[in-house]
C-alpha cells in the first residue's frame, strides 16, 4: 500500500484527496501546510472514526518530513505559487508527485519542473480533471475515429458567473505572483483540454485582456452621490456581487474569520479581510486570444470571469465535418437548454445529435474517475485516451496561458519556445 503526504489542506487538498484516500483505507502519512491551526481543527473536527491522527510539518520542514514518514507520493494542493517548491523538492527526494492544476504558476518554474524531473526516478501527474468529464471524452473519441477528419479550428469561449468569478477576487488568486494569473490559474484547464482534444502542441499566442470588472476601477463598485466609494456594511449592502452571492458562500462575511469546507478556517491565509475593489489586484478578468498549434490547427479563446452564466460554448471544426456543444448553468445551478446534448455535423450529410454521457460525483464525475487512475492502476480506456496529464503538458498548459496574459500586456505575439526555452 502506497504512502501519501498532502502537502496543502485546502478545500480542494481535502475534497479530492485526504478524504477520498481515507475513505479508501489509503495511508495518508502527513500533511505539509503553514497553517498548523487549521491541521489540528481537521484532525479534531473532520477526521473520519478509526484514523489516527495526521501529523503536521511546516513548509521548511519538507526534508524532515520524508525521512520520519517515508512517503512513496507527494500530493501538492497548496496555493499555486507554491507547487514548483514542493515538487522540486520532491523530485530531488526520487518521489512521484501528484499536483494540482495548475502544476506551477509560471513557464520558468514549469522549466524547473521538467529539469528536476529528468533528473529523478520520480515522475510528475497533473491533475487536468476536464480530460475525464464524459461529455469530453466522447468529443475526444468522435475525433479519435476520425469522424471530423483533420482539425483546422476550434472556438471556445468560457464564461465564470458572477458567482464564482467574483470569489477570484476576494482570494489569492488575484495577485498574478501569487497565481499566475486567471489565464493561468483557470485559463490552463481549457488550454489543456483543447490540446488533448486535437493531440496538438501550442506554438504562438497572440491576446488581448483587461481588468473590465473587478479592482478599484469597477463599474459596479458602489460609490455615493459624491463618486466616493462606500465602505464597511454600506459596501456590502449595496454591491450588486454581494447580492448575487446570496448566501453560497463564495464571499467571505464582512469582519469574520473566512472558512472553507467543514468550517475549516483560513486564518493564517487571510488574516485581513479582502474584497472585490482592493487595490493589490493586479491581473485581468477578461481575455481573448488565437493560439497556434504544431498540426496547423487554431484556436479562438474567450475566457470572463463576471458572467450571468457558468459554461462554455465550443465549435471544433475539421476537414470533415464539425462538433458543436453548449454546456453550463445559471448562478443558482439550473442548467441552461441544451447542456444535455452536442452536435456532430459532417461537411456532407444531416447533423447528428448526442446525449451525453451523466456519471454522479465531483466536476460531472471527473473527480472520481481520476482518483481511480491516479491511486490505482490506470483503466484501460484511461491509457487507451491519454487521459493522465504528464509534466510536459502540464507545463505546455501553464505556459499557453502565461503566454496570454504576456502578449496581452506586451502587445506581441508570444512564441511558447520562447518561454520554455530553458527545457
Amino acid at each position: 500500500m502506497k504512502r501519501y503526504v498532502v502537502c496543502g489542506l485546502s478545500n480542494r487538498g481535502l475534497a479530492s484527496f485526504v478524504l477520498p484516500l481515507l475513505d479508501h483505507g489509503d495511508t495518508v502519512a502527513g500533511v505539509v501546510d503553514p497553517d498548523r491551526a487549521r491541521v489540528e481543527s481537521f484532525n479534531d473536527s473532520v477526521l473520519p472514526e478509526g484514523h489516527e491522527r495526521l501529523p503536521w510539518y511546516a513548509p521548511d520542514d519538507f526534508d524532515r518530513m520524508v525521512d520520519e514518514l517515508a512517503p512513496d507520493t507527494v500530493i501538492v494542493a497548496s496555493p499555486d505559487h507554491t507547487h514548483a517548491g514542493y515538487i522540486v523538492a520532491a523530485l530531488a527526494r526520487d518521489l512521484d508527485v501528484i499536483s494540482e492544476k495548475p502544476m506551477v504558476t509560471t513557464a520558468a518554474d514549469a522549466v524547473r519542473v521538467l529539469d528536476a524531473e529528468r533528473d529523478s526516478k520520480g515522475s510528475v501527474l497533473v491533475t487536468h480533471n476536464m480530460r475525464y468529464i464524459p461529455r469530453h471524452r466522447q468529443i475526444k473519441r468522435l475525433i479519435q475515429d476520425g469522424r471530423l477528419g483533420r482539425i483546422t479550428h476550434v472556438a471556445l469561449d468560457y464564461h465564470v458567473d458572477v458567482r464564482h468569478g467574483g470569489s477570484y477576487f476576494q482570494r489569492w488568486n488575484r495577485v498574478r505572483a501569487l497565481s499566475g494569473g486567471l489565464s493561468v490559474h483557470k485559463g490552463c484547464h481549457h488550454l489543456d483540454l483543447v490540446s488533448w482534444w486535437i493531440d496538438a502542441a501550442p506554438e504562438q499566442v497572440f491576446a488581448y485582456g483587461a481588468l473590465n470588472y473587478y479592482g478599484p476601477g469597477s463599474p459596479h463598485r458602489p460609490r455615493d452621490a459624491a463618486g466616493l466609494p462606500y465602505t464597511g456594511a454600506d459596501l456590502y449592502e449595496r454591491d450588486p456581487y454581494y447580492r448575487a452571492q446570496a448566501g453560497s458562500g463564495a464571499f467571505a462575511e464582512p469582519g469574520g474569520v473566512r472558512t472553507g469546507l467543514y468550517g475549516l478556517a483560513y486564518e493564517h491565509q487571510y488574516p485581513d479581510d479582502t474584497y472585490l475593489y482592493d487595490d493589490e489586484i493586479d491581473i485581468e478578468d477578461t481575455y481573448s486570444a488565437l493560439v497556434r498549434y504544431d498540426s496547423g490547427a487554431s484556436l479562438a479563446y474567450s475566457l470572463d470571469f463576471s458572467s450571468p452564466w457558468e459554461g462554455y460554448r465550443v465549435l471544433i471544426s475539421g476537414t470533415h465535418g464539425q462538433i458543436e456543444s453548449r454546456h453550463g448553468r445559471t448562478p443558482d445551478g439550473t442548467p441552461l437548454p441544451g447542456s444535455d446534448t452536442f452536435t456532430f455535423s459532417p461537411l456532407f450529410g444531416e447533423p447528428e445529435t448526442i446525449e451525453v454521457i451523466v456519471r454522479e460525483g465531483g466536476h460531472e464525475g471527473a473527480d472520481p474517475l481520476q482518483r481511480s487512475d491516479l491511486f490505482g492502476e490506470p483503466a484501460p480506456e484511461s491509457l487507451r485516451d491519454n487521459l493522465l496529464a504528464d509534466a510536459r503538458q502540464g507545463a505546455l498548459a501553464v505556459a499557453t496561458g502565461e503566454a496570454i496574459w504576456r502578449s496581452a500586456v506586451e502587445a506581441r505575439p508570444i512564441d511558447i519556445a520562447e518561454l520554455l526555452a530553458e527545457s
